[in-house]
């Protein structure tokens, strides 16, 4: 199978010596990739130089039969990628992408679309660093209904939660965010319950056909929280954690909300720590059951784009 990338920043570059690692296991191909920084670059190995006019041009060139949008995160609008997968949709290429703007803004029109063009279109990668999420519900919940969910999904604030939590400040803790490389380029971001808030979004869509936007949660951060609030949990065995959740209403519409929670340390929402994440479905048939993520890298996203490719050629 032949891939075109739109991107090439730290999850492509892993993705693309994944491929190389594990070609003789599975045969994809990567034809071609186009950033806005970078350049573009045709066949294999990618050797980079000047930008292709377009996406549009980029991709009827590389004639790939899926694309790989790893561009980066506009939260407010899902753009540039929702775009780049309306084009890519277009041409009759199946789309696999890591970018969660256009799953928590469009998911609906684009499922649409996709099934109208007769291709695939996958995401794992786009909530919890390729951990399975969205797979596994699709291949082992048949019949099963999502009535909630519940998830501690944002690792910089885990990190300043944690560092007040030992006596270091707020701004310590953001600096630990960012040396780990897990900040947002705005934490802000982060800090007040957006990014949490565009995963809740698009949780919400897949899971329980919400059609809802990031702007659409209610959302509180956690820049309100003080060390006296820290230290009286900390005294009673208790954390805060930032926490997503959602629920089915009684007028048939999902109830959403992102903000800290004083949990017990025995909650399994209080138990991850750092860059793991925890995110557990609330059924009809099944319970609660849930996917944790334990540290996860680069590595792991890259992963879950290439768990995505080879779930994409099951279905052909």
């Amino acid at each position: 199978m032949r891939v075109a990338l739109i991107g090439y920043g730290s999850v492509a570059r892993a993705f693309v010596s994944l491929i190389k690692e594990h070609e003789r296991q599975f045969p994809f191909r990567i034809v071609g990739a186009h950033t806005a920084s970078h350049g573009t670059a045709y066949g294999a190995p990618l050797a980079f130089g000047p930008a292709a006019a377009s996406v549009e041009e980029f991709l009827d060139k590389a004639q790939a039969e899926v694309m790989v949008e790893l561009s980066s995160l506009q939260p407010e609008t899902g753009e540039p990628a929702l775009t780049h997968i309306r084009q890519a949709f277009g041409r009759g290429m199946h789309v696999v992408t890591a970018n969660k703007g256009p799953i928590a803004h469009a998911y609906s029109a684009l499922r649409t679309e996709a099934a109208a063009r007769g291709v695939e279109f996958r995401f794992e990668s786009t909530v919890m660093d390729g951990a399975p999420v969205f797979n596994m519900a699709r291949n082992c919940l048949p019949g099963v209904r999502i009535l909630g969910f519940s998830g501690a999904l944002n690792s910089t604030t885990k990190v300043i939660l944690r560092a007040m939590e030992q006596g270091r400040g707020f701004a310590e803790g953001v600096a630990e965010a960012q040396e780990l490389g897990i900040a947002e380029t705005d934490p802000a971001y982060d800090i007040d319950g957006w990014d949490s808030a565009v995963k809740a979004a698009a949780l919400a869509n897949v899971f329980m056909d919400a059609h809802v936007k990031p702007q659409d949660v209610e959302r509180t951060g956690i820049a309100a929280l003080t060390a006296a609030d820290i230290t009286a949990a900390r005294d009673a065995n208790e954390i805060y954690v930032l926490i997503s959740r959602a629920e089915r209403a009684e007028n048939g519409g999902v109830k959403m909300r992102v903000g800290p929670e004083r949990l017990s340390r025995a909650n399994p929402l209080a138990t991850v720590q750092g860059t793991s994440n925890l995110l557990l479905l609330h059924t009809d048939l099944m319970g609660t059951v849930g996917t944790i993520s334990i540290e996860p890298g680069v590595a792991q996203t890259a992963y879950g784009v290439l768990s995505d490719l080879v779930d994409i050629t099951r279905t052909l």
